[in-house]
């Protein structure tokens, strides 16, 4: 080997001596790119971690450059504004990344002698092409991934290695026995919390199995996107099952209900719903992501021709909402009665005769705690647009407000403890009459009813002297929507546990709000879904790892 430098010295020293620059640069080229055929010869082929995903995974995300993703998390004002330094995500930077769902597994939890608790676990797999060495993509994984999921697990993870599917497989345990696994072969990372998961991917790479890749739903991301994902038929099943369980549980109803809820929620929406697709893109306003929900020919028909918006967007009584509500939703319709029905109705053709005349009758029920006992004829008597909030401390929707355009209609779908026949109350220039109880009241302010719980119907009486949502800087997110529903919601946890989840925070305290604009339409696509936030749904994935749910 000393004898071929040599002569490599020789042969340059001579090439140079014989003055001739244009051949020694063209043989300094010819080496040099040599050189760098035999770096890419000794690297390993970057793959698309599409091609190693099962086709039959619930749910799939991808990011075409993780670092990227995460910058626009890292770069934001609010982030910043909590975290004692902006975290290095450099070397996240062009790594390809798909995430996959590719199980649940379900397991019970006594919560008291009489009631028990349902979780869900996914079974998730992680497939990272870093496009590094492989002494590279090994370190990683024993010190970033060792160190992630000893900080998950709460500490004390033991690490074993093995050589196995073709690489360096790694298994790291908890003190209470949850573990995770990782395979590293060539530049590629496998992470996942089940070891199935990723033995359906080294079986996918080996041939055996097909790869979501050839899911024609499965799209190329456009330039402009930071991430996408897709629920497939199969998904949609299994997360309408856990909607359906999860609603029941916090119904706060008999036991018969909590189980017809169960039951017929996810009949419903398996029925309606075909799959779904996401994508998350940056802006200038913050994180925006889209949701499609294809929806079975007949709904998307009949949704499309019923929740037609009405263009009123810019009446909303803003003066009205006070401006410590947690979230306000406007729903702009042409006629709210038609769409209301039409929504029963489809839900009633999704499920069984009996199923479907139970739904019927406990329809208007939702609007029970908002004091309105027959929504249809409430609705004959209301014209968007009709605005709902959710008040701090409140689980839904306390309080709404709507234009009155037939005042006898709309009293009679009131519910009865509110006698109208009684005396009213005068009151900061409404007219105001309480459910004997005390609990619900309706107010008539001009051409406007304020009806829902007593003390937030008077806040809103009171908002025009005050703080209210039409001086809040970003009430015009809201009023400038021209979705059939929308919704402005602040949240002041978000942004503390994503900052805690990728760095530290500046001080144990420190606190930011964040707010989101969320849109929802109907059209032939479906229903479509859109959120403007500043963390948008990889935050809130972010967040839910800082909790470790």
């Amino acid at each position: 080997m000393d004898t071929d430098k040599h002569r490599f010295k020789d042969v340059c020293r001579n090439a140079a001596r014989a003055g001739s620059r244009t051949t020694f640069l063209l043989f300094v080229f010819i080496c040099v790119h040599l050189w760098l055929l035999l770096l890419v010869s000794c690297g390993s082929k970057p793959t698309d971690p599409r091609t190693l995903i099962p086709a039959d995974s619930l749910v799939y995300l991808e990011t075409s450059d993780f670092g990227k993703a995460i910058d626009a998390i890292t770069s934001n004002p609010k982030f910043q504004q909590l975290a004692k330094t902006k975290p290095d995500t450099s070397a996240l930077n062009g790594i390809r990344l798909s995430v996959a769902v590719t199980g649940l597994q379900a397991s019970e939890e006594p919560a008291s002698e009489e009631q028990v608790v349902g979780h869900f676990k996914p079974r998730f797999v992680a497939v990272a092409e870093t496009n590094a060495w492989n002494y590279q993509a090994l370190s990683f994984a024993e010190n970033k991934l060792g160190e992630f999921v000893n900080d998950i697990y709460d500490g004390e993870v033991e690490q074993n290695t093995s050589d196995k599917h073709g690489g360096k497989y790694f298994v790291w345990t908890a003190r209470d026995g949850r573990k995770a696994y990782g395979l590293v072969r060539g530049s590629l990372i496998l992470f996942g919390n089940d070891e199935s998961a990723i033995d359906k991917c080294v079986n996918v790479m080996g041939g055996g199995a097909d790869s979501i890749a050839t899911n024609v739903k499965v799209t190329e991301l456009p330039p402009d996107s930071l991430a996408a994902g897709y629920v497939s038929p199969e998904g949609v099943a299994q997360l309408a099952n856990i909607a359906g369980i999860s609603l029941a549980m916090g119904a706060g109803e008999e036991g018969e209900v909590k189980s017809f809820i169960a039951r017929v929620l996810p009949e419903i929406v398996r029925n309606s719903v075909i799959e779904a697709t996401w994508t998350a893109r940056r802006t200038d306003a913050g994180i925006e992501d889209n949701y499609v929900l294809k929806t079975n020919p007949e709904v998307t028909t009949v949704f499309a021709e019923t929740f037609i918006p009405a263009g009123s967007a810019a009446a909303i009584p803003a003066a009205l909402v006070p401006a410590d509500v947690r979230s306000v939703s406007r729903y702009d319709l042409k006629d709210a009665r038609v769409s209301w029905r039409s929504l029963v109705l489809t839900a009633q053709k999704q499920t069984d005769a009996v199923s479907g005349s139970l739904i019927a009758a406990f329809s208007s029920s939702i609007f029970e705690a908002l004091g309105v006992a027959d929504a249809v004829t409430f609705l004959s008597g209301a014209a968007s647009p009709l605005v709902t909030m959710v008040s701090d401390g409140s689980d839904e929707s306390d309080v709404l407000i709507a234009r009155v355009t037939d005042v006898q209609s709309l009293r009679k779908g009131i519910a009865k403890e509110v006698n109208f026949a009684a005396a009213s109350e005068k009151r900061l220039g409404s007219e105001i009459w309480r459910a004997s109880d005390g609990a619900v009241a309706a107010a008539f302010l001009q051409d406007l009813v304020i009806i829902g719980d007593s003390e937030n119907v008077l806040k809103c009486l009171e908002a025009p002297t005050g703080e209210n949502l039409s001086k809040r800087n970003n009430f015009k997110l809201l009023a400038e929507s021209n979705a059939a529903a929308s919704t402005l919601a602040r949240d002041n946890q978000i942004a503390s546990k994503v900052v805690e989840a990728l760095t530290e925070k500046r001080a144990p305290d420190a606190a930011a709000e964040t707010y989101s604009l969320t849109e929802m339409r109907f059209n032939r696509n479906g229903i479509e879904r859109r959120t403007i936030s500043d963390f948008g749904l990889i935050g809130a994935l972010l967040s839910r790892l800082e909790s470790g749910s």
